[in-house]
């Protein structure tokens, strides 16, 4: 009800809530859900990042605003840690840009194939079904699917009842040249071994903007996240919050308190996109 997009309809909201929610429930399998013209996913009630897009419109607003209003058809989008899909759909479905597309754990990787697949963006967007570290190697993921979107890299002394081993490979050898816009990278707290595997691509003046997940999960790796933004401060990124209604980035001095940080290195690159991206309807909203 607190979301941006419900907060001037919190009875609608509630109501919207209550249906899907127990429409989710009643039906064995997965069920498709017409979002952001043109795109659709598939939904099962168990997936949290894709039910929290039925509820808000938008689940990270801020954030999946940003990518809106900052890619294009010409852009390159690297999603990793994809989860079924739900930033690539922004992408590469509604702003058209190609996508390249990271997710380690197979039964999430399933689900993002089947939303890729749903919107016909086989011509658009490549998936990989690995994970990014700093070297080339093997590392086990949890991989239970009651929490298909929150899966991690197994740490030093966790015993979980379920994980896989999936091969790891640095973001650079991937990418071979690739000169991607935007990164968003939400890999639940393995976000350095991501980052000092991506040197070339970081520092590819090309890319303007990262977004990426900073909720003191990378504790469970004895990385704290002012050590993130201490390394993506080292290629010239600063951390900025966005404003979706007026359109107005602000400098943050510390991390906001919104489970992300958006890093923009080009700011004045960033606000020429801004100014030219149409705006897009949003359940009632026009952003």
């Amino acid at each position: 009800v607190g979301h941006p997009l419900n907060r001037r309809r919190k009875m609608r909201a509630l109501l919207q809530f209550f249906y899907w929610h127990f429409s989710l429930k009643a039906v064995p399998g997965p069920i498709v859900f017409d979002w952001i013209e043109p795109s659709r996913f598939m939904v099962r009630a168990d997936e949290y990042s894709l039910t929290g897009n039925m509820y808000c419109g938008l689940l990270e607003f801020s954030e999946m605003t940003f990518l809106l209003h900052t890619i294009s058809e010409e852009d390159l989008f690297v999603d990793i840690g994809a989860n079924a899909g739900s930033y690539t759909l922004l992408a590469c479905s509604v702003r058209k840009a190609r996508g390249i597309c990271f997710e380690p754990v197979p039964l999430t990787y399933q689900r993002l194939v089947d939303n890729v697949r749903l919107n016909e963006l086989g011509d658009r967007v490549t998936m990989y079904n690995i994970g990014l570290s700093d070297e080339e190697g093997e590392l086990h993921f949890t991989a239970d699917d009651r929490f298909t979107g929150r899966n991690h890299v197994v740490a030093e002394g966790e015993t979980p009842e379920d994980m896989v081993k999936v091969r790891v490979e640095p973001l650079d050898k991937i990418l071979k040249g690739e000169s991607p816009s935007i990164l968003k990278i939400d890999v639940e707290g393995y976000e350095a071994p991501v980052i000092r595997g991506a040197h070339e691509t970081l520092s590819d003046r090309a890319l303007h903007s990262v977004i990426m997940e900073t909720n003191k999960s990378g504790s469970r790796y004895g990385v704290d996240d002012a050590d993130l933004i201490r390394m993506m401060q080292g290629y010239d990124f600063l951390p900025y919050s966005y404003d979706p209604f007026s359109r107005l980035l602000r400098k943050q001095e510390e991390k906001y308190s919104t489970g992300n940080t958006l890093f923009v290195r080009d700011v004045e690159a960033v606000y020429e996109k801004i100014a030219m991206a149409p705006y897009v309807q949003v359940g009632k909203e026009r952003l």
